[in-house]
């Protein structure tokens, strides 16, 4: 089987696994149990864990919040920023986000707006309190910085942006759009989950407030994420909680008992990510080349929906106007594993093509995410395998 899925996850790399197994098998102690050393053996091993997260971005450790997932993340930032905003502050109500987020991000919104309660439709509506804007996109499904700035209030407090697509692969403008929120002292976050070692991120750079990512992205196991949150000055933001419990726990920000082996997976990987991040991006720009020369030979008249010069290394997005998506990831999905769009949204056909003006291509579309162990001569099977199935 030739994986080529990574932007739904990812392989566990062996020196991940291998810096696990003593969290699995001998040091099992509570990271809260201070007073012996199973527990402070624990605890020392997620504080190595943050540094090294915090490295990959240049950030402070304390920064780093840890949570189970980059959606628990995006939930916690944009419920817990904007409950802080309004209700603590009084600072406003207006809030902004656009149609093409992850679903993690847009069904945040949709609750604060009062259209669903749990992850599925509701008929009934609701009155949370919140002005909130969900804005269109252009044909690459980016936001357009002119029609956000167009969209701002004097009650404006808060923004999300997905700074790499989950389902196209194309990039926002983030740089601008963070300026443009700075100017007018407006909290910004961006969901990176999917750029986090495919693109260098600095957040001495970067003014984001705050950004979110998921370890299973970066070939490490489901179940653990994070979020980088800016401190203000020496101090930490004051952000509500999602998850209210122990005090001690994560800066009192997450209540939990912390997964010590998941988070010193994700410490390696984060190291991992960093020691080999410009060759990571070298080869992912090779493979991308490479396949689609075999798209564009196999199916002439394929549609490419990337922004080939604001991407993320290694996803592309396509479509074969006259073949159906199932029909062709049936025939070959003994062989190829890739997908119709986002995992997230694997019951529905993906959202983004709607707003990008290509919804006709629903049924057409493919989503790939090349990976750090696919190879050129994978690429060639699959040229192969496109080949035998004369579609």
């Amino acid at each position: 089987m030739i994986y080529i899925d990574n932007n739904a996850t990812t392989k566990i790399d062996e020196e991940v696994l291998d810096a696990m197994e003593p969290y699995l098998r001998l040091y099992y102690g509570n990271p809260g149990s201070k007073y012996y050393d199973l527990g402070a053996e624990s605890k020392k091993a997620i504080e190595i864990a943050r540094e090294n997260v915090a490295s990959l971005i240049n950030a402070d450790p304390d920064e780093i919040l840890f949570t189970s997932s980059g959606s628990e993340a995006n939930n916690f930032i944009i419920k817990g920023v904007t409950d802080y905003l309004k209700s603590y502050e009084g600072r406003g109500n207006h809030i902004m986000t656009s149609k093409v987020e992850h679903k993690s991000v847009l069904n945040a919104f949709r609750y604060l707006n009062g259209e669903i309660f749990m992850n599925t439709e509701t008929d009934k509506k609701v009155d949370r309190g919140f002005d909130v804007d969900f804005l269109d996109v252009n044909k690459y499904a980016q936001v357009e910085v002119e029609d956000l700035a167009s969209r701002i209030k004097d009650t404006s407090i808060f923004g999300s942006f997905i700074w790499g697509n989950n389902e196209i692969g194309n990039l926002n403008p983030i740089k601008e759009i963070t300026e443009l929120f700075k100017e007018k002292n407006i909290y910004i976050h961006s969901d990176a989950t999917q750029i986090i070692g495919k693109i260098p991120v600095d957040m001495e750079i970067s003014k984001l407030d705050s950004i979110t990512f998921s370890a299973h992205k970066l070939n490490v196991p489901k179940g653990v994420g994070a979020a980088y949150i800016r401190k203000q000055g020496k101090d930490k933001q004051n952000i509500a909680s999602l998850i209210h419990g122990g005090a001690d726990q994560e800066s009192g920000y997450r209540a939990g008992t912390a997964a010590v082996h998941d988070i010193v997976g994700f410490g390696k990987a984060a190291e991992i990510a960093l020691r080999n991040m410009k060759t990571h991006i070298e080869n992912l720009l090779k493979l991308e080349d490479e396949f689609i020369k075999i798209i564009k030979a196999n199916f002439p008249d394929a549609i490419i929906f990337n922004d080939m010069e604001n991407k993320i290394p290694g996803t592309v997005s396509f479509a074969t106007p006259n073949i159906d998506n199932e029909e062709l990831l049936n025939k070959i999905g003994d062989r190829v594993a890739f997908s119709a769009g986002s995992a997230c949204s694997s019951s529905s056909k993906t959202n983004s093509l709607d707003y990008m003006g290509m919804g006709k291509y629903k049924s057409n579309v493919y989503r790939v995410g090349l990976g750090k162990y696919n190879t050129i001569e994978e690429i060639k099977e699959i040229d192969k395998y496109f080949k035998e199935l004369g579609l």
